[in-house]
């Protein structure tokens, strides 16, 4: 059966009339559908940009299908409909399509060096192996590859690039040959410079940018995916840390200090930035409101525009149309107006994934 909604449609603000038909959206009037909505405030459903559906709590690979179902619907159940998995060492392109799950863009596993990232995450390999094997994890995805372009190096004490910048432009080279985008995880100055030069898509994180490379980023397009609320983190990982390595303690601290600024500057320059918690490992799923709230809060970010960056915008960019003529039937609805006060996306008071009633 049809389904008929009728409210403030965002981001047109205005109200307007909408039916779907199966997984399909229409401003074309169809008989005898049921109102399931009348009233409120209508976004396409939110996204979140960068989380891990394949870790378990506490960074172990989960260890079977209905636990990745478990993680995500927990995300969907707080009003997000579609997810990039940004990195996943367990497989699940059966769930691509489930029906009572969000939509999934996913990268393969982490592509990484030699024992420089979490045990049993990544693949790990010495750079003459990084170009085929980011051919081999752009099959397993369905559209993006991961790369650990920084992690801790144990002998220098502090935060150093994955690769030589050769090999790290090539992969990103890889990826591309391969009709795949490529996410970086940056952390570190030097790392994000290497790879933003290099042409990636995404920078994910990207604590250690500078203002030149935001410039460079804003233009060419590049995506900045923040996880202001993974970053909130550094305290702890900085105070494991401290007592064998004092020299990334502190450069972990000085980049968690600095990176609402950051943020900002990013989102001043016009660097397209999207909604992504990082989700998976020590970091719970259906966050995507408090990583919202940051962003604009302490990033500066206007409610419309966070709004758009998990919403419509977040969603064109994975390749999700949302609530357009043809569009695909995932929506939320808020019953007061988010951009007045963004705290409401906390509750969604209805839930429509392809086409079906969640709540």
């Amino acid at each position: 059966m049809a389904l008929h909604v009728r409210g403030v449609l965002l981001p047109d603000d205005e109200v307007r009339d909408l039916w779907l038909v199966g997984d399909r959206v229409t401003f074309d009037p169809v008989p005898g559908a049921e109102t399931v909505v009348e009233g409120g405030y209508v976004l396409p459903g939110l996204t979140d940009a960068h989380c891990h559906i394949g870790i378990a709590r506490g960074g172990a690979p989960i260890a079977s299908l209905d636990q990745a179902r478990e993680l995500a619907r927990t995300d969907r159940d707080a009003g997000v409909l579609a997810i990039r998995d940004a990195g996943s060492p367990y497989p699940y392109p059966e769930l691509d399509d489930e029906p009572d799950l969000p939509r999934l863009a996913r990268a393969g596993r982490h592509i990484a060096p030699p024992k420089r990232y979490l045990r049993d995450i990544g693949v790990e390999v010495d750079a003459a192996e990084v170009a085929a094997t980011v051919a081999a994890q752009a099959r397993a995805g369905n559209g993006w590859v991961k790369l650990v372009g920084d992690w801790i190096d144990r002998q220098a004490g502090d935060l150093a690039p994955a690769w030589d910048a050769d090999t790290m432009t090539v992969a990103v080279e890889a990826a591309h040959a391969a009709g795949v985008r490529a996410a970086v995880h940056t952390f570190s100055e030097t790392a994000v410079e290497i790879m933003v030069r290099a042409g990636v898509d995404s920078v994910e994180h990207g604590t250690g940018l500078s203002l030149d490379l935001i410039d460079l980023m804003a233009r060419q397009g590049t995506a900045l995916v923040p996880t202001m609320v993974n970053i909130r983190t550094f305290g702890g990982i900085a105070d494991q840390a401290r007592a064998k390595f004092p020299g990334y303690a502190d450069h972990m601290l000085a980049l968690r200090d600095r990176f609402p600024e950051v943020v900002r500057a990013a989102y001043e320059a016009g660097v397209p930035i999207y909604v992504g918690t990082d989700a998976g490992g020590g970091i719970d799923h259906g966050l995507a409101a408090e990583e919202m709230l940051l962003l604009h809060e302490r990033a500066g970010m206007s409610t419309e525009d966070v709004l758009a960056a998990a919403s419509w915008r977040a969603r064109d960019w994975l390749g999700f149309p949302g609530l357009v003529e043809g569009g695909l039937a995932d929506l939320v609805v808020y019953p007061e107006d988010p951009r007045a006060d963004l705290r409401v996306v906390r509750a969604p008071s209805r839930i429509v994934l392809r086409g079906r009633v969640l709540r």
